[in-house]
């Protein structure tokens, strides 16, 4: 039984205590301009960290009388918040990492509206201007560490896994703890939580007193995937876009691990890239991996892959099974690559300048019935834009799972429909029922309700 703290005043440490008034007003405005819903949800998920639960509703539901407020004070900020999950304390002081991650909340919600959004020296409306809000993003958070050398892995993966599969990702995150590689993810639970664990104990064995764990996150999914309590760099980017190319541009290498649709929306981000032809020769390594007992969750996946967008894109993929010490070495391996390639090319070592993402990729895509029905799931394309209108059905399933906002469609529109070239609907098809018969759509769903209609472009015309 969680009985929530009434009241607590906090103040953060750092540059949030010279924030200005208007940057505090931002905050505490509950007008559809301002911030303060936005602030609520993510805060009230960092704090709720650890409790069981993928649905943002059911935990503001669950904790009605959440309400946080920002003042300034003459000595600096002070966080007002009432009703806060009892767990989030211990005798009545706030857990230290919490406190870091609801200052990072604040830190990136007003630097994105204030800097980056409203501030007329970013175009977002082209390529570059993205990838450069991007960039002051993650600096502004402290992301990039120049004088650090290539090290980044990027983990991705299912906040909704077996207890066998959680675990294998632990051995993972301990093999590359052990080579001293810094681990980056969604920062949720599950296989985002698991690498960071495990990489713990290798990072602790070989005295690497550095260690990151580096959490990015967005407000449409952040009450799903809170941050975890290992991660200690929590960036918060303003969308899915941004948060998915921030990861492409920050890590070295990605390794993926079994998951449900937000896992194959990343893999179909991922392969719209990797399959772009100005990417060819920039190295990127990448590898699935999962215990003997998820083989055949890949085997699937892979099957999909290639009968969607050919053998050329899963070539893009290798696939390590039950294999950790091989998974860590290979990703240590093409790492050492992907050193050698930016020494090459002048480029960064903490941002992936050279890398190509079509503006199509970066523009936020917002999952209603009119834009899921107009998506074009057909051959007559090249392989990486198929890729990319590919990820974004596997989005829309994401955000009618778990977001409110796709929650509320669903509810009030019913399904999605989803309609394309009938064989790709029909493999489509076949890999979400296998998720549905793993459990790995939404945590805690004895029986899962499907957000979405499967309708090939062929039954359609026969209507």
């Amino acid at each position: 039984m969680n009985n929530p703290i009434k009241k607590v005043l906090i103040r953060p440490a750092g540059a949030l205590q010279i924030l200005s008034y208007k940057e505090a007003q931002q905050l505490c405005d509950q007008t559809k301009e301002g911030l303060n819903e936005v602030l609520r949800r993510c805060s009230l998920a960092v704090l709720n960290t650890g409790a069981k639960g993928d649905s943002g509703n059911a935990l503001l539901e669950t904790h009605p009388d959440f309400h946080i407020k920002v003042h300034t004070k003459g000595r600096g900020l002070q966080i007002e918040i009432d009703n806060a999950p009892e767990h989030a304390f211990v005798n009545g002081e706030m857990i230290v990492g919490l406190q870091e991650h609801l200052s990072a909340v604040i830190r990136d919600l007003i630097y994105a509206q204030n800097d980056i959004i409203e501030n007329s020296e970013f175009d977002l409306d082209t390529s570059f201007g993205i990838t450069n809000a991007v960039f002051h993003i993650a600096r502004n958070a402290g992301i990039m560490q120049p004088e650090i050398d290539p090290n980044i892995v990027v983990c991705w993966g299912g906040h909704s896994i077996s207890l066998d599969e959680y675990k294998y990702t632990k051995q993972i995150g301990y093999q590359l703890g052990l080579r001293k590689l810094d681990i980056c993810t969604g920062c949720g639970p599950g296989a985002m939580k698991g690498p960071m664990k495990g990489a713990v104990l290798g990072h602790g064995k070989q005295r690497y007193d550095s260690a990151r764990f580096i959490g990015l996150t967005e407000p449409g999914i952040i009450a799903a995937e809170a941050p975890n309590a290992i991660v200690n760099e929590l960036t918060i980017l303003p969308d899915i876009e941004k948060r998915l190319e921030a990861f492409m541009r920050i890590g070295h290498g990605i390794v993926i691990f079994p998951g449900g649709a937000g896992t194959l929306e990343e893999i179909l981000y991922l392969l719209s890239i990797l399959l772009h032809p100005q990417n060819n020769n920039i190295p990127f390594p990448v590898v699935l991996t999962a215990p003997e007992s998820a083989r055949d969750y890949f085997e699937a996946v892979l099957n999909f892959i290639e009968q969607a967008l050919g053998k050329a894109a899963s070539q893009k993929l290798t696939i390590l099974i039950d294999q950790p010490e091989e998974v860590a070495d290979f990703l240590k391996d093409g790492i050492e690559s992907v050193t050698a390639y930016r020494n090459a090319t002048s480029d960064a070592y903490y941002f992936n300048w050279n890398l190509h993402i079509p503006f199509e990729l970066q523009q936020p895509f917002s999952p209603t019935h009119q834009s899921v029905a107009a998506l074009q799931l057909h051959r007559d394309q090249p392989d990486h834009q198929l890729a990319g209108q590919l990820r974004r059905v596997f989005s829309a399933i994401v955000a009618g799972n778990v977001k409110s906002e796709g929650i509320a469609q669903i509810e009030k529109q019913g399904p999605f429909q989803i309609s394309g070239d009938p064989i790709i609907m029909q493999h489509i098809d076949q890999l979400l029922k296998r998720f549905v018969e793993q459990r790995r759509m939404k945590l805690g769903t004895d029986h899962y309700e499907p957000c979405y209609n499967i309708v090939s472009q062929s039954s359609l015309k026969n209507e």
